[in-house]
């Protein structure tokens, strides 16, 4: 059985199944397709044309832009934003009807930002307030409080306090 909040905004063509919980105030847009044992958070905001499998636990206050799909293994804390396109994966050596008995874990902490068309690729972790660049290609953990950009995903710079102020 779904456990959705009654103020929760899901489009008409999208596809929500049950066994999964959405938070107070989140809208899941149109041509999205929520699977079953996923767990979003409150005021988030899931754009049209995205994919959230099983097991996936979003925080409060995501964003996740069009032509997402989230899989299996995949944390992610809250205040993210994940542009457009960005793709993600949770197998390192992937082969037809051959599934890893576990898949890796990929963690986003909190208040990351990922650009559009990343690739982030699984068992990483991208840390607290960093940012990846549109296009990069994460293949190893990106320190907290960084840019990265490139493939492979490098540090360009270091963010201060500054940078990430959510007060505006």
């Amino acid at each position: 059985m779904n456990n959705i909040d009654s103020t929760v905004f899901i489009h008409n063509a999208a596809i929500v199944e049950h066994g999964c919980r959405i938070g107070a105030h989140t809208r899941v847009w149109a041509f999205s397709h929520v699977l079953n044992d996923v767990t979003i958070g409150n005021n988030c905001n899931i754009c049209d044309h995205t994919f959230i499998e099983n097991g996936v636990i979003i925080g409060n206050r995501v964003t996740i832009k069009c032509g997402v799909y989230l899989w299996s293994g995949l944390h992610i804390d809250d205040d993210v934003f994940i542009g457009p396109n960005a793709t993600f994966s949770n197998d390192i050596f992937p082969r037809s009807k051959h599934q890893p008995s576990q898949w890796l874990h990929t963690r986003i902490c909190r208040g990351a930002s990922i650009g559009a068309g990343a690739v982030i690729l699984p068992g990483v972790t991208i840390g607290e307030e960093a940012m990846v660049g549109a296009g990069t290609v994460v293949t190893k953990d990106v320190p907290g409080w960084t840019v990265v950009v490139g493939n492979p995903a490098r540090v360009i710079r270091s963010l201060a306090q500054a940078d990430c102020n959510r007060s505006g």
